[in-house]
């Protein structure tokens, strides 16, 4: 449970991003401080805003900008690209379809994953296969998507190295057969207005996405910078809100990363309540570990967590195919 926190650190990773990729990055002072403060924070909240990450602040609010202008589409452009199992589960969702404990999400959305391929891995990834239904409206739509995610997915490689030292491992403790070759999700949502989103055919309440957990290693979280929704719980029951803080991303640790350390970090409850009257949209980027990978307590987190296992073993991709098909309604 996470701790009784009352507000969110905000972090400068520049010092950790210097040095990431140096075999002594442990034994740098800059480096060291950003390292306690990622431990202190993941163990006080499972959530943390970053600065200094280092991706042009530009892109950050191009991207957010085109999917504003996506969901401003009629539905009848939007709908081509629409969502299904046989997309496998890949492509846009409707005001409504998404449901977190069988209530549904007062958000639309387009879900993208990284490619799998037929056969790739085997009956595991079966329900996942399939390439990613980017929309031609607007365009350059697909190629700023994936420019920002490969940017996202180099930067959650060097924030995991922070994370692995602070757990008191080597810096590459999450990498190889975890997440060497690291599973993506992608989500550009757009939360209707309190007031569009209560038409007469839509269920009325203001939950723009209810309270959960994510399923992977971290989160990066790129909203609106005049709209404050996202809710963080504390381990009283209290809300506690991630306003927008200008240049950076808002950060949180996912179920496979509170498996890997034991409980030591915490995959904090989260929800996003809709109680504005503008448009809002985020877009969500989780590193992953890879798919087929088996997730269980590393020996250096079940030494500082008293010695017990605590949690059984998962395979991230069962997991994250189990969540998907229950949070989806045809």
């Amino acid at each position: 449970m996470a701790a009784e926190f009352k507000f969110i650190r905000v972090i400068d990773i520049s010092a950790l991003l210097e040095k990431w990729d140096d075999p002594n990055m442990d034994q740098d002072q800059g480096v060291a401080q950003v390292v306690r403060q990622l431990d202190q924070a993941c163990r006080e909240a499972g959530f943390f805003y970053v600065e200094g990450h280092g991706i042009p602040d530009s892109l950050v609010k191009e991207i957010r900008s085109i999917s504003h202008k996506f969901f401003d589409l009629p539905y009848e452009e939007k709908v081509k690209i629409k969502l299904s199992a046989a997309t496998g589960y890949r492509g846009y969702q409707h005001v409504g379809e998404n449901i977190t404990k069988g209530i549904p999400d007062m958000h639309e959305a387009i879900d993208c994953y990284r490619e799998v391929k037929h056969g790739m891995y085997g009956t595991l990834g079966e329900a996942m296969e399939g390439p990613n239904l980017w929309p031609h409206d607007p365009p350059n739509f697909k190629k700023l998507m994936e420019e920002y995610i490969e940017l996202c997915t180099d930067l959650s490689r060097k924030i995991m190295r922070g994370i692995a030292l602070a757990l008191g491992g080597s810096m590459d403790a999450f990498e190889g057969n975890k997440a060497g070759d690291p599973f993506w999700v992608l989500r550009i949502i757009g939360y209707p207005g309190a007031s569009s989103a209560h038409h007469q055919e839509m269920p009325k309440n203001d939950v723009g996405c209810g309270a959960h957990t994510d399923y992977g290693l971290l989160t990066l979280v790129n909203q609106d910078d005049d709209i404050t929704a996202l809710q963080v719980r504390n381990s009283n029951g209290e809300w506690i809100s991630a306003a927008p803080v200008p240049g950076t991303f808002v950060c949180n640790i996912g179920d496979m990363l509170k498996i890997l350390t034991n409980g030591l970090y915490e995959s904090t409850l989260h929800r996003v309540i809709v109680n504005f009257p503008k448009y809002r949209v985020c877009v969500a980027y989780f590193y992953e570990p890879n798919f087929d990978a088996a997730i269980e307590p590393l020996d250096v987190c079940v030494k500082r967590t008293g010695g017990t296992r605590k949690f059984e073993g998962a395979v991230y991709g069962k997991h994250l195919v189990s969540k998907v098909q229950t949070n989806f309604v045809e």
